[in-house]
């Protein structure tokens, strides 16, 4: 044995590393709990935690009051959930997400009335807690089983079926099995449901055991991911070791070997792994020092120039950048090169994304054995990293971040880490029949809600994350609201009371009142739909969901502006803009208008204003009075003009006038003529 390869994906699954977790924080919180059943398929793994105060009980009756109760992660049926609230035990569920998703499709299925055939095996704890949520179900080993079932059954050919597969199940045996239903079944919806960490993994042991002479596999006995693992290998590698752990490898086997692969199921922890790896190691430093003594610097030197292969993942220092590439020291002899336009194509400068000196990780694309050098891929190797956030991605909710690449037929692309998701036009958050093309080269924020890995399909969902987002604005809007606080908001739809605005996902009305200080007839002799404007709360109302909005700006007050510039007596040119039988208003200033009395337009008597003036008409009229608390203000034009000259005749001194004389009274006319008039006497 001259070389060990230990696969990338060995070891604990993201499922199996939560549920571990999980116990583990309760065990420092609480000193003890109970897992329903052994938490995982790992002896030494359960033992451990036992040994720290974990409780393995087979059952829900076994459950104390008040205690803690993991339900493990290959899950429990309903009925098991609520066994456990009727014990007084608080209940914490660590069933891995992936499996819940299983749940939740089969449970749909039965509210449906469809028929349910799952793949796996049928005394695994995880089928068993699937069939829990079902409704009427078959559970069926492999293909073979499932065509003799069908053939027996013909009846079910044309009834609603729903097809789900255990997580951990190879992906063969499923494709196998989706064979015979598409052959048969008419009405049939089928899910994907195998983790993407189990297909990953078994991808990596087929591949391992093809170019290795024997393969080690570590897992637990009850494992089914290991079992399938081990069974994988088989069909690639005559000389397959299954072990549980480092006292169970057999190094006889391995002596002959030149190069041995080593993986493990996902149940299996880092340090079963490493200890498995440290004894291989130490076989092959013995015989190294039984074989060799001493190397001449030749063979030293031969030794270390290592064949690179496309496909492999190295690491590498940048050791010089240029405008079209960058070139990578891999330690070998071959030269390493990167295309800048792998840092560069989000619109990032390159000196900005790496730097000579860096330690960099890409695989390897093409491999040129005459000039010494290779092409290496940074973001291949970033977007098969992703693969696995991806699926987390999916069963935690998570939003990821990427830029919209494409327009699609019916969708959008977007580029998450190297991932291509496509983005269904539906859940793109813009109406139905907005173009698509303004999303291009924008960063957007989704979640995945689909992932098919024979198709390296992935689905996600802008809109999603957009409506939680707009939910939780409105609830902040919603709990910090106040009398006066200003928002930016944008002007959505007029009406001839009024305007709405979205004040960050909530519509305000700001009354037509409330627009403008002057007189308008209509909310778009002011604003628009479209407009970004500043508007504040002038009252709301929770229950009702309602709020007023005001535009007005309360420092352009017309009548603040009217009493800093004018006062009693002043002298303002003004605007008639209505007539009425007592007198006419006066615009002073927008907003502001004064009254001009009847018996103040002229310096005579007249029958009515409009018989002297005219809207529109701009005279001078002088302040008389302002009422500060009903926001009046009354104008005279008459105390501008000159009084008119009093035509009396006075009585000669000796010649007194008789009392019973009638006066003349004076009026002028309008152009300026006096005349005398004696008034009519009563006869008496």
């Amino acid at each position: 044995m001259r070389k060990i390869v230990v696969a990338d994906s060995a070891g604990f699954c993201f499922g199996v590393n939560r549920s571990v977790g999980m116990a583990e924080k309760l065990l420092e919180e609480h000193g003890s709990c109970a897992s329903l059943g052994e938490l995982i398929h790992n002896e030494d793994v359960v033992a451990g935690l036992v040994s720290r105060g974990l409780r393995v009980i087979n059952g829900p009756e076994e459950a104390r009051s008040g205690e803690n109760v993991l339900i493990r992660a290959h899950g429990a049926a309903p009925e098991v959930y609520s066994e456990l609230e009727k014990t007084g035990a608080v209940v914490h569920d660590a069933t891995c997400p992936k499996v819940k998703a299983i749940h939740k499709i089969v449970a749909a299925a039965k509210a449906e009335g469809r028929f349910t055939i799952v793949i796996g095996m049928r005394e695994h704890p995880e089928v068993e807690a699937i069939c829990g949520w079902c409704g009427e179900h078959q559970v069926v080993e492999n293909a073979a089983e499932l065509r003799d079932w069908l053939d027996k059954n013909r009846d079910y050919w044309e009834k609603p079926i729903t097809v789900v597969v255990q997580t951990t199940q190879t992906n063969s045996n499923f494709t196998e099995c989706c064979d015979v239903i598409k052959k048969r079944c008419t009405n049939s919806k089928i899910s994907d449901t195998i983790c993407l960490a189990t297909f990953t993994r078994q991808e990596e042991a087929a591949k391992l055991a093809s170019e290795c002479g024997a393969v080690v596999v570590i897992g637990g006995r009850h494992s089914a991911n290991s079992m399938h693992l081990a069974d994988i290998c088989r069909e690639h590698c005559s000389n397959v070791q299954f072990i549980e752990r480092a006292d169970g490898l057999d190094k006889d086997r391995l002596k002959d070997v030149d190069t041995v692969g080593l993986t493990a199921g996902a149940s299996t922890p880092a340090w079963i792994i490493k200890e498995v790896r440290n004894i291989m190691s130490d076989e092959i430093k013995v015989e190294e020092s039984a074989v060799e003594k001493e190397k001449s610097f030749d063979e030293m030197l031969e030794e270390t120039l290592k064949t690179i292969y496309n496909g492999d993942k190295v690491t590498g220092v940048v050791v010089a950048i240029t405008g079209t590439e960058i070139s990578v020291d891999l330690g070998t002899k071959y030269s390493g090169f990167i295309p800048t336009s792998e840092f560069t194509d989000d619109g990032i400068k390159v000196e900005d994304a790496v730097h000579v000196g860096d330690t960099v990780e890409a695989v390897v694309v093409r491999v040129n054995d005459i000039e010494g050098t290779v092409m290496l891929s940074k973001k291949r190797l970033d977007a098969a990293k992703m693969w696995n956030d991806i699926e987390e991605a999916v069963d935690n909710g998570t939003v990821l971040e990427g830029t919209v690449t494409e327009e699609n037929k019916g969708g959008v692309v977007v580029n998450v880490k190297g991932v291509r998701v496509f983005v269904p036009a539906s859940q793109t958050d813009l109406p139905r029949e907005a173009d698509l093309s303004q999303l291009l080269k924008q960063t957007v924020r989704l979640k995945i809600t689909e992932v098919n890995k024979a198709r390296k399909r992935v689905v996600g969902s802008i809109r999603r994350v957009a409506q939680a987002e707009r939910r939780e604005r409105i609830e902040t809007i919603w709990n910090e609201i106040e009398v006066g606080k200003k928002y930016k908001g944008v002007v959505k739809s007029l009406t001839s009371y009024g305007a709405f605005v979205d004040i960050g996902g909530i519509d305000g009305m700001v009354h037509v009142s409330e627009l403008s200080w002057g007189r308008i007839h209509q909310p778009s002799e002011v604003v628009s739909v479209g407009d970004e404007i500043e508007v504040y709360v002038i009252s709301f109302d929770k229950e009702k969901r309602k709020i007023s909005l005001g535009y007005k700006d309360p420092n352009g007050n017309p009548w603040t502006v009217f009493t800093n510039r004018y006062k009693v007596g002043d002298v303002a040119s003004v605007t008639i803009v209505k007539l009425m039988p007592f007198g006419a208003f006066a615009e002073i200033l927008p907003g502001v208008d004064g009254l001009i009395h009847i018996s103040q337009i002229a310096n005579r008597r007249i029958g009515k204003p409009e018989d002297v003036l005219t809207v529109g008409d701009v005279v001078d009229a002088k302040i008389t009075a302002v009422d500060d608390e009903k926001h009046k203000v009354s104008l005279s034009i008459r105390a501008l003009s000159e009084p008119a000259p009093a035509a009396v005749e006075e009585p000669e001194e000796d010649e007194p006038a008789e009392s019973g004389e009638d006066a003349l009274v004076y009026e002028v006319s309008a152009d300026g003529k006096a005349t005398g008039i004696a008034p009519e006497t009563e006869e008496e």
